[in-house]
């Protein structure tokens, strides 16, 4: 079971970026999936999860209004469109499934990460 993560990169603090994660099965269709972020130095941090059915949302108090979570459980993805950046968005972004809460410890799978940049 692999998930891909994808659209990562530099941009300058108010911009926007979107990332995109690809599960290699089905599996997760029918469970929350998610992302966390970690900034170096700092601990792995939750920033949004979307149940299975699409119809609960939930997000961190710090991106709230800035950054929406979407999936296709028809092409297995998961997305984070990301808007009004700042620097301390800045990290590596990992999509997971299972997502139970927003506890690392309630995360089943792990992505391999894409690295998100901020310029000020």
């Amino acid at each position: 079971v692999q998930l891909q993560a994808s659209g990562g990169g530099l941009v300058q603090a108010g911009g926007s970026l979107r990332l995109s994660c690809a599960s290699s099965t089905r599996t997760f269709s029918r469970y929350a999936m998610g992302w966390f972020r970690q900034a170096p130095g700092k601990e792995r941090e939750f920033v949004a999860a979307m149940n299975w059915d699409r119809d609960s949302t939930y997000y961190h108090d710090s991106v709230k209004g800035r950054f929406t979570i979407s999936r296709d459980n028809d092409k297995n993805t998961v997305d984070l469109q990301m808007d009004r950046l700042k620097p301390e968005d800045s990290g590596v972004y990992y999509c997971a499934s299972p997502v139970a809460s927003p506890n690392l410890a309630d995360v089943g799978y792990w992505g391999q990460g894409t690295l998100v940049t901020v310029s000020s």
